[in-house]
């Protein structure tokens, strides 16, 4: 079984900071995108940013230039530094992967969600 962990969550003022990380765990050949999604209250899950295993990066229109997407592969991670936080920004953060299992099937895993409120 292969788990992804968000961490990082938090409350935090708008203006603020905060990164957000998420480890790979379990048996598996290989991690290809990695991806954060955010889904606010009463709204569908959204796309943040994406990064391929080769680094290249995309973003929602919403956060680029405040939020930062990068990963350390040897620790399986991926981390999201988010810069100058809205309120609109308050939402459940989703990590996503796409994995290549041992038996070499290809799996979509998603993490628990970690929470951040972004409020005065």
């Amino acid at each position: 079984q292969v788990q992804l962990v968000e961490s990082g969550g938090g409350l935090v003022q708008p203006g603020g900071s905060l990164r957000l990380s998420c480890a790979a765990s379990g048996s598996f050949f290989s991690i290809n995108a990695m991806s954060w999604y955010r889904q606010a209250p009463g709204r569908e899950r959204e796309l943040v940013a994406t990064i391929t295993s080769g680094g290249l990066t995309n973003y929602a229109g919403s956060v680029k230039g405040r939020f930062t997407i990068s990963r350390a592969n040897a620790k399986n991670t991926v981390y999201l530094q988010m810069n100058s936080l809205k309120p609109e920004d308050t939402a459940v953060y989703y990590c996503h992967a796409r994995v290549l299992d041992i038996t070499l099937m290809n799996l979509e895993i998603w993490g628990r969600g970690t929470l951040v409120t972004v409020s005065s």
